[in-house]
């Protein structure tokens, strides 16, 4: 049996490299607008974007992408912040431990991915229909 005494879960540091390797593995034609977009991780989502999203649980919101949609942008736009894609870690760690059957580098990147199509103007229906991750 493996001894877990002194070990810890992956801080955010942990995560977002993870994430970074995931988009570091993208193809060439996805690479330049990844590359504009910022990447954080929290512990958990604040209050007040659970609030505002009519989410009780906070293990439910594993990732965000705030910003506007390359679909949706002008260049009239101004922004008042850069589109970011927000990693929840303990709601990741959550899900991969429930999951069993992933990696947590897997997991953080499917997160990672999914949150980057948002930013390419893709709903949750049409990202559904193309990645079957959860099937």
């Amino acid at each position: 049996m493996q001894d877990w005494l002194g070990r810890t879960a992956p801080d955010e540091e942990t995560i977002e490299q993870m994430a970074r390797a995931a988009l570091a593995e993208l193809p060439p034609q996805f690479a330049p607008a990844a590359q504009e977009i910022l990447l954080r991780v929290l512990d958990f989502p604040p209050e007040e974007l659970l609030d505002e999203m009519g989410i009780e649980n906070p293990f439910e919101l594993t990732g965000l992408y705030e910003g506007i949609p390359l679909t949706e942008k002008s260049v009239m736009d101004v922004a008042d912040r850069p589109d970011t894609i927000w990693l929840f870690r303990r709601p990741i760690l959550d899900e991969w431990a429930e999951r069993g059957d992933v990696t947590l580098g897997q997991l953080v990147a499917h997160v990672t991915i999914h949150e980057l199509a948002h930013h390419f103007g893709w709903s949750d229906e049409e990202i559904a229909r193309i990645d079957r991750w959860w099937e």
